[in-house]
């Protein structure tokens, strides 16, 4: 059964991405599953794209809390990809683990992110 309220592929991901920071850091979605959403980026941000699928774009958006991060093993060139899962899923927050795995698939990185789901003020809608 699928977590997502918003369905989207990978390339309406990416192409929404156009024009913004996920595509100047170099972060390409790769995979929507179910109840997971992958990238391969040099930076993480896959939590907080996850988080704004399971909510109703039109009335609420989510916004970081908290994160953390273990880092595991060092890395210093090559390619990471992040996969968040849902830990959590309530009306006010959610809560996302994300793994961040180098190309062979070694653990570099384990983070959990914290979103408040707030509702969208019209101080907050863009024209």
């Amino acid at each position: 059964m699928s977590i997502w309220r918003n369905a989207a592929s990978v390339e309406e991901l990416q192409e929404r991405a156009r024009d913004t920071l996920i595509e100047r850091l170099g972060i390409r979605f790769t995979q929507i599953g179910p109840d997971f959403l992958c990238a391969s980026m040099p930076v993480e941000t896959v939590g907080s794209t996850a988080a704004n699928l399971c909510v109703d774009a039109e009335r609420e958006v989510c916004l970081g809390q908290e994160i953390n991060a273990n880092h595991l093993r060092p890395i210093r060139e090559g390619v990471v990809t992040a996969t968040a899962r849902s830990v959590h899923r309530g009306r006010t927050s959610q809560v996302w683990q994300i793994e961040i795995r180098d190309e062979r698939q070694r653990l570099i990185c384990i983070s959990r992110i914290t979103m408040a789901v707030v509702a969208i003020t019209p101080q907050m809608r863009v024209s």
